[in-house]
């Protein structure tokens, strides 16, 4: 099968799952949402105005900064681009959704030349990112743009070596910043087992692009200076997108079930939190907080999100999670299934000293 067929299967069927979901009396949101899923060409110009452009003049002032004033003003500079390289993989993300522009045509465009400045290949993203949409909350579908999540059952059956795999992987260093900057700079890489002929391309294709860019900054700035910056920029964006995806999934009262039991609009609502950042974090994060929205129709663009939260008495059923409060999320690890929720390594420990008593 082609990859223009496997992203079309893809796509319908995360538009299917939207349309099947009903979970608990919400079928009426189905309705709701068609509100909100025009894109806007003004608003969505306006983005690419108030984030690209800042981006590439810090890349300019890096430039002056660097042959000039030395690296204390270039390192907060470095910090700066990353949290704009943040906004910039936002609007690579609703391009990927073709919620961006109403232009198919418009949205990849933006989007592939979004995924060069962020290392990542837009096709082979948009495949995976579908796979993650029409599976979240599913725990017999795991495994595909989401959290390592075991079970507490599957933990306690794996040999000694998976154990201590998924306890480094949880570990706030590893999947916080080593974990993004292994899989920005070297894991995207190399195309996805699965993957069809335009997402294997689409790998190449951003490969040769980076490269490309990497060459023309390196002239420009030398290649210390470039590395540094790139390190920074790119170190402080993995580090926030995906501490941004751990909390949108990894909550106290997420929602997970198994086949016959999963439905799409409760794993959205409830599997999916509302992360209620402050002004200036959610412009960096370009709405994505409203993240029980986006799960329930990908299509609305994230700058309709707030409104449709605001306007909607349903959304605003789901409770918000602060910045402060999400802090707390880093001591979950394992779901329990008994318990239908996710808890800490010390839930283990209180279990063998049960069973020893």
């Amino acid at each position: 099968m082609g990859s223009g067929a496997v992203e079309a299967g893809m796509a319908s069927q995360v538009m299917g799952a939207e349309a099947a979901g009903t979970g608990s009396g919400k079928s009426a949101w189905r309705k709701i949402i068609e509100k909100y899923r025009e894109p806007s060409m003004v608003r969505a110009l306006t983005q690419v105005a108030n984030t690209f452009i800042p981006y590439v003049l810090l890349w300019a002032a890096m430039y002056w900064s660097v042959h000039n004033a030395g690296w204390l003003l270039t390192l907060p500079l470095a910090v700066i681009a990353g949290l704009f390289l943040v906004r910039i993989f936002i609007i690579f993300h609703d391009c990927g959704h073709g919620s961006f522009f109403k232009s198919r045509i418009a949205n990849d465009t933006l989007g592939i030349v979004a995924g060069v400045l962020t290392f990542t290949p837009y096709y082979q993203w948009r495949w995976e990112h579908a796979i993650h949409h029409s599976t979240s909350g599913h725990l017999d579908k795991r495994g595909v743009g989401d959290i390592w999540t075991m079970t507490v059952q599957e933990y306690l059956e794996s040999g000694r070596w998976k154990r201590f795999a998924y306890v480094l992987a949880r570990n706030p260093v590893v999947l916080f910043l080593l974990g993004p900057m292994y899989m920005f700079v070297i894991h995207q890489r190399w195309p996805r087992a699965g993957a069809g002929a335009r997402a294997r391309q689409s790998v190449w294709l951003t490969n040769l692009a980076v490269v490309c860019m990497s060459l023309a900054l390196i002239w420009l700035y030398g290649f210390v200076a470039w590395l540094v910056i790139q390190f920074i920029a790119v170190g402080v964006a993995g580090a926030l997108g995906v501490w941004m995806f751990y909390v949108q999934h990894q909550f106290e009262g997420v929602y997970w079930e198994r086949e016959g039991k999963w439905d799409y609009a409760e794993a959205a609502l409830r599997g999916s939190s509302f992360y209620k950042l402050p002004a200036t974090l959610q412009w960096i994060s370009g709405n994505i907080g409203f993240h029980h929205i986006h799960h329930l129709s990908a299509r609305i663009p994230n700058y309709n999100l707030q409104k449709a939260h605001e306007a909607e008495p349903l959304f605003q059923q789901v409770r918000p999670m602060t910045l402060w409060e999400s802090f707390k999320t880093m001591n979950l690890r394992l779901w329990d299934e008994g318990q239908r929720k996710l808890v800490g390594f010390r839930h283990l420990r209180e279990m063998r000293k049960r069973a020893k008593a």
